[in-house]
């Protein structure tokens, strides 16, 4: 499928022919002189998101990975999304990013997480065949005009003197390859993931690699550190693979996907494969042995004796082990394709030595019997102090260098893509002098996470969560188009003529809808009659509209076109926009707090907090336990004090203002009553 030349010469490509030995593929000729407008190191998420992004805005862009075969590959677990992460990848999509359309057509298991709660905070989710997502990545990447992919590994950057008028002590202006040669730039992107001096672990074993059977990049790293960058390490793991024919699936409780498929893309209308056509996932999890096995083998696993921070929210079972003693843990049972034989443990990520992962498995109720094929291991690598770069993710050290992805201390797909599609549409845009599109924090989980990322750094692999970001009702997965698509459209050109088009269809019928909503109006009593189903009160003298009947729960757009066929059933036509509908009713009436919110916060900057707070028990608030832990540090004395504290988050604060006061009129409330 792949004809390759040597190491950092020009790689040929076909999708089912040869084509000429002189490029991979492009519509234009590949350049005689290795010069172009962005090159973009590393063809993971993130750089496959950036290459792609940046020739979408019209930039001659060079993707450079050490192998092409793996462009796309999905190194750790096989599914994208999850609550949060799914917001992040609707925010891509409305960008015109790849990934969410490549899981439209590779996924084998959808479903949506978070159900119970709003729609604001549900989780697209999909298990994705690895095979497929790899080749439609390939095949999308090979297809893009303005984009040419080389084999190559970069060794140093090519530097010349700083712009004028510009932050920044020197200029990138190219990169060299590990053969001597050198390509020239006006940008250039790292997307390095877990490359820069990585090790790949598995008990006390330790050699240089990126990911396993892949090299790291060791001169890259260095450059970057006699720069005067500040190099931080990080850790992560994955856990070992399984063959799907040993294990017993009958004695495992079996989840089976939705029906029907919401797609990731707002492009499609349905995914690739009907519901009945997917695969389940099981579930089972993990007992005392397992927890022994850990303990008792804590001094052959180098991996967890390092101070090196791994990921908080995806730990090794050694670290769940050793933080959660004596309590079950889950382990999910992920197909990772369709046709494949393997097994997936989500869950189990580990580093013992082989035999003892084996042991530990079979300690596992329905993988008893279970054969391991691959081992799980883990992977330490440099990352960048993200505070380095600006919101556009350019550097402040180096003029148009761009950091995104694992360099940025993030960890996950869906974080790397949002990085990858920023940091793409922005080289693109210094290349013309052009400003950078920045997505603020009101604006997207993007802006929430790029934020984070450069105004509080990270000690610890990031990862995308809700609870970070303060105007969740606002910034759903449903309405991403309309808060980012038309922007990049105007702003950065990085759109296609059909995505724009699609996006202010959307618009329009979602104005006209809510529009028509209000203007239907019956009394109480009549609703009651058309919709007796519906919790409405016929006490409510006022004329209640359809938009106020679509706000109840159980009551839909189908329910209540039935109810009133003209002039509503044209919108349950198409199921997206029906759904669509349902949730601008849910949520018209309660978006203007939020603003309120945010003011809160300002005025009551230096509102006092109480000295005896314990961070760590309190209970009626809603804080992550990293935050707890940070604020129990800190012992912050104001709403001020707490904001400024690394890692609490705006949200945390916004939620730790609102526990204050109420419980601070509460006790008012009390002492009163006493007084009375």
């Amino acid at each position: 499928m792949f004809l390759l030349r040597a190491r950092g010469r020009w790689a040929a490509a076909s999708l089912g022919k040869r084509l000429p030995s002189c490029r991979l593929r492009s519509d234009s000729a590949a350049p005689c002189s290795a010069h172009f407008d962005v090159v973009v190191i590393g063809g993971g998420h993130a750089g496959t998101e950036a290459a792609a992004a940046a020739a979408r805005c019209g930039s001659r862009t060079l993707l450079l990975t050490h192998r092409v075969d793996t462009i796309g590959q999905m190194s750790c677990n096989p599914s994208f999304g999850g609550i949060g992460k799914g917001h992040l990848m609707r925010e891509v999509d409305a960008l015109d990013g790849l990934c969410s359309r490549i899981c439209d057509q590779s996924g084998i298991h959808y479903k949506v997480l978070n159900r119970r709660k709003g729609p604001a905070v549900w989780g697209l989710r999909a298990q994705i065949d690895r095979k497929l997502y790899k080749q439609n990545m390939q095949k999308e990447i090979l297809n893009t005009p303005l984009l040419t992919v080389q084999e190559g590994a970069v060794e140093d950057l090519v530097l010349t003197e700083a712009e004028p008028g510009y932050a920044g002590k020197c200029r990138v202006s190219g990169v060299i390859l590990a053969d001597g040669s050198t390509v020239y730039a006006e940008s250039v992107i790292l997307t390095t993931g877990t490359f820069l001096r990585g090790m790949v672990v598995i008990g006390l074993e330790m050699h240089p690699a990126g990911r396993l059977g892949d090299q790291p990049s060791i001169g890259l790293a260095q450059t970057l550190e006699k720069l005067g960058f500040v190099v931080g390490r990080l850790k992560t793991g994955t856990p070992p693979r399984l063959a799907k024919d040993s294990i017993n699936f009958n004695i495992l409780n079996k989840h089976t996907p939705d029906n029907p498929s919401i797609p990731f893309s707002f492009l499609n209308e349905t995914v690739w494969i009907k519901p009945e056509d997917q695969l389940p996932c099981y579930l089972t999890h993990t007992n005392p042995r397992v927890d022994e096995i850990v303990l008792e083998n804590l001094h052959l696993n180098s991996h967890v004796k390092e101070t090196t921070r791994g990921p908080r929210y995806c730990p090794s079972i050694e670290s769940k082990v050793l933080r959660f003693p004596n309590r079950v843990h889950q382990v999910w049972l992920e197909p990772e394709g369709m046709d494949s034989d393997l097994i997936y443990p989500q869950g189990l990520s580990v580093t013992l030595p082989a035999e003892l992962q084996e042991k530990m498995i079979a300690c596992i109720r329905g993988l008893e019997k279970a054969k391991m094929v691959h081992p799980g291991y883990g992977v330490q690598y440099d990352y960048l102090d993200p505070r380095q770069i600006s919101p556009s993710l350019e550097t402040h050290l180096v003029q148009r260098l761009f950091f995104a992805g694992q360099i940025n201390g993030t960890t996950g797909y869906e974080e790397a893509a949002a990085q990858g599609v920023i940091a793409g549409i922005n080289a693109s845009l210094r290349v013309s002098r052009k400003p950078p599109f920045i997505v603020s924090r009101t604006e997207g989980y993007i802006g929430v996470l790029i934020d984070d990322l450069t105004t509080l750094g990270t000690s610890e692999p990031y990862r995308m969560f809700t609870s970070r970001v303060e105007f969740r009702l606002s910034l759903r997965p449903d309405n991403a188009d309309m808060r980012l698509t038309f922007r990049a459209h105007k702003d950065a050109g990085c759109v296609s003529p059909q995505r724009y088009e699609r996006a202010s269809w959307m618009k329009s019928s979602l104005e006209e809808g809510m529009s028509v909503l209000k203007s239907i109006e019956f009394s109480s009593s009549k609703w009651k009659k058309l919709i007796p189903q519906a919790p409405i009160s016929i006490n409510r003298s006022p004329p209640v509209s359809a938009l106020d009947v679509l706000k109840y729960e159980g009551v839909d757009m189908e329910l209540l076109a039935s109810a009133v066929p003209e002039p509503l059933k044209k919108y349950t036509a198409y199921r997206e926009l029906a759904r669509r509908l349902k949730i601008e009713a849910t949520y018209e009436s309660v978006l203007l707090y939020q603003l309120q919110e945010i003011k809160e916060v300002q005025r009551d900057e230096a509102f006092q907090l109480p000295q005896d707070l314990d961070y760590l028990t309190i209970k009626d608030v809603s804080l992550s336990q990293e935050v707890r832990e940070k604020l129990h540090l800190s012992r912050p004395q104001t709403i001020g004090a707490a904001s400024r504290i690394p890692g609490v988050t705006p949200a945390a604060i916004v939620n730790l203002l609102r526990f204050v006061k109420t419980t601070q009129q509460r006790q008012t409330a009390v002492t009163e009553h006493q007084t009375n």
